[in-house]
């Protein structure tokens, strides 16, 4: 604690929106000053050492509520603040503003996603929500219990993506050359409504629909997902982990882009790797999961920064 007057209100002011996130239960980590990319390395320049002794730790997998593992970090850098949505069991609807290249009237998320209610003939959710720097909103709920949704992209509508696992969000408190994401309603996130839940969970597809895809797929995506699938199942052992992950984050960037399904893609490496297993098939979703998680994040933080 003694090192906390060397960051000056700002620094105190972030560390306190931490703390408050961290008490809520929601798992904390650094972002950059300013900024909305989280703090450290990426996993490419990972030396292996200090808390990555054990191997790269993820934002995701970094984030904690220990009150003292937050004062720590907190005392180094006025670091804006993530929250880990899918470890805080959350699911938060990210409401986007247009670019600015964008046409005039072309309608923001919050608008969208006013219309999907309508449609659905539901209310617009009473929930936590944050305005973002943009003018945007983020919408929290708390994951079904038992279930891990997976951040998506455009998948409810255009403007609208949602984070969960695999996802962060900036907090409350945060400030960008933007401007601050500010809370609106500070009420506790409410459950995700059925009806969201019903469009966001992934569909489940019989091993016939699995083969089937495999050789119908056409162009660029289906070329990519047989390849994948080939080289899953035909790595030598020793090389199949690794060949996974790889495949694992090459596809998600076309899960991401909305040319594959999150569903087909994770049955399809799933069934290759347990033609040829050394290791428990949950051992393998766990890394098709890990790998599709972060490609499916980095690359919806390529279309357009993190919000």
């Amino acid at each position: 604690m003694s090192r906390l007057p060397t960051l000056g209100l700002p620094g105190l002011e972030l560390l306190a929106w931490a703390i408050e996130a961290g008490g809520r239960g929601w798992r904390v980590f650094p972002l950059r000053p300013g900024d909305k990319r989280p703090a450290g390395h990426a996993e490419k320049y990972c030396s292996g050492t200090g808390r990555c002794a054990g191997g790269h730790k993820t934002p995701e997998q970094r984030a904690t509520t220990d009150v003292d593992l937050i004062t720590a970090a907190w005392a180094h850098h006025p670091y804006n603040v993530g929250i880990a949505t899918g470890p805080s069991g959350l699911l938060v609807v990210d409401l986007d503003m247009p670019k600015p290249q964008e046409p005039k009237g072309t309608p923001d998320g919050v608008t969208n996603f006013s219309a999907l209610c309508e449609r659905a003939g539901q209310p617009v959710p009473d929930t936590y929500r944050v305005r973002t720097a943009r003018g945007g909103e983020h919408l929290y709920f708390t994951q079904p219990v038992g279930e891990r949704l997976h951040s998506t992209a455009g998948k409810l509508a255009k403007k609208i993506d949602t984070r969960g696992w695999g996802g962060y969000v900036v907090a409350a408190g945060s400030i960008t050359p933007d401007g601050p994401y500010t809370v609106l309603d500070p009420r506790d996130p409410v459950p995700l409504p059925d009806w969201l839940h019903d469009a966001l969970k992934p569909r489940q597809r019989s091993e016939y629909a699995v083969a089937n895809s495999l050789k119908s797929r056409r162009g660029y995506s289906g070329a990519a997902l047989r390849a994948e699938v080939h080289n899953v199942a035909t790595a030598a052992d020793g090389t199949r982990n690794a060949t996974l992950l790889r495949a694992a984050r090459a596809l998600g960037r076309l899960v991401a882009s909305g040319d594959l399904t999150r569903a087909e893609v994770e049955q399809a490496l799933s069934k290759a790797a347990a033609g040829n297993a050394t290791q428990s098939q949950r051992y393998y979703d766990d890394v098709i999961t890990r790998g599709l998680d972060w490609s499916i994040a980095h690359n919806a933080a390529v279309r357009r920064v993190p919000a």
